[in-house]
């Protein structure tokens, strides 16, 4: 009963708050400078996590300012605000994603990148995209698993999409996301395999306790080593291997925001 009760006010405080996204988004976003674009997203990310009853422990610091290029592991659809509530990001996302109720709208909305898997002709113009906002000093997100994982482990990385980034010559910052339910590590909050969105929001909109560490890496830039970055399969298995050690590996240390 506590469970339909807590999913039944959060579902509709979500709702109420991506219809005021939409209002947001026709009535002044659209129109506003980059960096009031990136205050608006970064504070409405931050209240829908609040809504959701998604508590976020950071551990580092994002990029502060410029052009960037954040990797990250794949776990929940929560991800994308959970990045956003600490600096507002335009991600690569595959296309479906522009397919689901109400989120698929807005985060098309507000910019979102989104590519065919297995199409090379869309990796292309993904890659463009990402040229562009790199030379308007926005920050990409990338999920270069390509797919979400239980959260458990971090999947290979497609190092396709790192091109854009090695070309621009931006700073690449790993980013490890691990999700907790009651302070220990879990896999509950993570949307994979045949689950619906729905489904899986219903599981966690109706959970209290959930949490995630939001681990900032130290950023990789092209200036650190006299052999640059390296190749983008280079880079990829870097980052990879960085974030992982985090996701397997790392400790806990709380410092909510």
């Amino acid at each position: 009963m506590l469970h339909l009760l807590r999913f039944l006010i959060r579902i509709v405080g979500v709702i109420a708050w991506i219809l005021l996204g939409f209002v947001i988004l026709l009535g002044y976003y659209q129109w506003a400078s980059i960096s009031r674009r990136d205050a608006l997203y970064k504070w409405w990310s931050t209240v829908l996590l609040r809504i959701c009853g998604v508590r976020v422990d950071v551990i580092g610091e994002p990029l502060a300012f410029g052009s960037g290029l954040l990797v990250a592991n794949h776990v929940s659809w929560i991800d994308i605000f959970v990045l956003c509530s600490r600096r507002a990001t335009i991600f690569v996302a595959k296309r479906e994603i522009r397919q689901w109720p109400i989120l698929g709208w807005l985060v098309a909305l507000v910019g979102t990148i989104f590519i065919e898997r297995g199409n090379r002709k869309a990796v292309t113009n993904v890659g463009i995209q990402m040229g562009r906002r790199f030379e308007t000093h926005q920050l990409v997100g990338l999920f270069p698993e390509g797919t979400t994982s239980d959260g458990m482990d971090v999947l290979p990385f497609h190092a396709g999409l790192f091109e854009p980034a090695l070309q621009s010559g931006v700073a690449i910052q790993p980013v490890a996301l691990r999700y907790r339910l009651r302070g220990q590590r879990s896999s509950f909050a993570a949307y994979v395999g045949d689950e619906s969105l729905i489904a899986n929001a219903w599981r966690v909109l109706g959970e209290s306790g959930v949490s995630v560490d939001v681990v900032y890496l130290q950023p990789i830039r092209r200036s650190d080593s006299e052999s640059g970055y390296g190749s983008r399969h280079e880079l990829s298995e870097k980052t990879r291997r960085a974030i992982r050690e985090q996701v397997v590996e790392g400790e806990f240390v709380r410092k909510t925001r």
